[in-house]
């Protein structure tokens, strides 16, 4: 390793190139800032890459794979030839798509004026930062940085993953060949959507789950949703159940477990699959040379502008306390940069949607009834469920409701929940509603088309005031 003895000047450098630090650099450039974005792998981070949009074409094509013999009641006949999928073949196809997102990340950054370096950064002091690129050593001074080095998965010790038998995410999405049996170690929401992923795909699945419930996160009668069509799907789930150990014996994972109900128990499966959350990547990047104060946790505090301990230094993304979820990650990205670019922003909405791609989905934006009245709301709820719905009979998908939180004295909307097929793309109304303090009769009085979806938002609002048209109001 040479260390240049001089520094490349630069106003802003952003450590990282996932959802968060791309969004900022192109930001930047767009504020005519002289921009560096430094990444070790590949643009568009774990989230493009190896996360979001690798595990949401699982999840597409395993969908697809598993509608194909409900087809016969709609009257399209396949064949009497049974359906196979070839993974090796969507791997191809996965990266793809990988590939084309990442190459019109790499467009967009060139097009802003943002100078892409790959490598691993490490920060030297408050205004100098070394990157370690293939042997080489090239130093920056910069005026700003932006810390969005992301996450990634938390791992016991006594579950090392080795690619073949225990399994990250990234490895599962790597698999060219469907396991003929996969245990889960996590029901949180990766959890979930890759056990049902592969189960549809015909793997025998088991998710064992330290708390009482699959995706612990949600309200109970949302979990229980998903946890049906689990069953359903032949999906074992065993919750307050906690791993003892793992090892390797005759080709296959043996998994001891233990629960009050039940006892020690013993899991084979071919393969195991780890989920049971993330740790900030934080260590490693010189963040005591720059004197920035990590957490217990090893996660980064910052205000409502993104800015850390050491004001001309800002952190964004899953180094960050709260949720980690790319869409966060993106405005915290923009807002720092537009700070850095002398504009007044800042995350000051709560409204942060969550998306889990099970089956069926579920999503929602704002409190659930039991935060709403814990923060001393009395509280009206309106539901409307979807097996009421004539765009979600026609399609054969009727699991699910949507649901609205209201205050009762001022008919303020407090949160919209959905349970649906594709209750993913129904939230964005939620969210809209929530930010604009909309009221209920807002949404039970604006037109929405039919046959869609989109009618169970009005139903639901219908229904908290009483006089929802498709369903015996209470």
């Amino acid at each position: 390793m040479v260390v240049g003895e001089v520094a490349v000047e630069t106003d802003v450098v952003v450590i990282g190139g996932g959802p968060g630090g791309y969004a900022a650099a192109i930001r930047l450039g767009q504020l005519g800032k002289a921009v560096v974005l430094i990444e070790k792998d590949a643009l568009g981070g774990v989230c493009l890459n190896r996360g979001c949009i690798p595990s949401k074409a699982l999840i597409h094509t395993a969908n697809e794979f598993h509608k194909l013999p409900t087809l016969r009641k709609m009257g399209i006949a396949v064949g009497d030839k049974k359906a196979t999928i070839d993974l090796g073949q969507w791997q191809g196809w996965k990266q793809q798509i990988v590939h084309q997102l990442s190459s019109g990340v790499a467009h967009l950054c060139e097009k802003n004026g943002v100078t892409v370096v790959k490598g691993e950064a490490t920060f030297l002091s408050d205004n100098r930062i070394g990157v370690e690129t293939g042997g080489d050593f090239e130093t920056y001074k910069f005026e700003k940085a932006i810390i969005a080095t992301g996450s990634r998965p938390l791992i016991p010790s006594f579950l090392q993953i080795d690619g073949t038998y225990i399994l990250d995410s990234t490895a599962a999405l790597e698999l060219t060949e469907v396991p003929s049996t996969l245990t889960i170690v996590g029901g949180g929401y990766i959890g979930i959507e890759m056990g049902m992923a592969f189960a549809k795909l015909g793997t025998d699945v088991t998710i064992i789950e330290m708390g009482e419930q699959i995706l612990p996160q949600l309200a109970s009668h949302q979990a229980k949703e998903v946890a049906r069509q689990a069953k359903k799907m032949g999906m074992t789930i065993k919750p307050s159940t906690k791993v003892e150990k793992a090892e390797i014996k005759n080709g296959k994972v043996q998994i001891e477990v233990t629960s009050e109900q039940k006892g020690t128990e013993h899991i084979e499966s071919e393969k195991v699959l780890v989920t049971i959350g993330r740790r900030p990547n934080t260590e490693n990047i010189g963040l005591d040379q720059a004197g920035v104060s990590i957490d217990e946790r090893g996660l980064i505090h910052v205000d409502e502008q993104c800015r850390t301990n050491v004001p001309h230094i800002f952190a964004i993304g899953d180094v960050t306390p709260g949720v980690a979820l790319a869409h966060r990650a993106s405005k915290q990205g923009i807002v720092a940069a537009e700070v850095i670019g002398g504009i007044a922003s800042a995350v000051d909405s709560p409204y942060i949607p969550y998306v889990i791609f099970s089956d069926p989905q579920v999503a929602g934006v704002g409190l659930t009834e039991a935060e709403a009245k814990q923060q001393g709301y009395t509280v009206k709820t309106g539901k409307f469920p979807f097996k009421a719905n004539g765009r979600a009979l026609a399609t054969n998908e009727t699991d699910g409701f949507a649901e609205v939180i209201v205050d009762a004295d001022t008919h303020l909307l407090l949160g919209m929940h959905v349970v649906s097929s594709d209750a993913s793309n129904l939230i964005g109304e939620g969210v809209l509603a929530l930010e604009l303090a909309a009221r209920v009769e807002d949404v039970a009085m604006s037109i929405h088309p039919h046959p869609t979806l989109t009618e169970g938002w009005l139903e639901a609002a219908e229904a908290a005031l009483g006089h929802a048209i498709h369903i015996i109001n209470k």
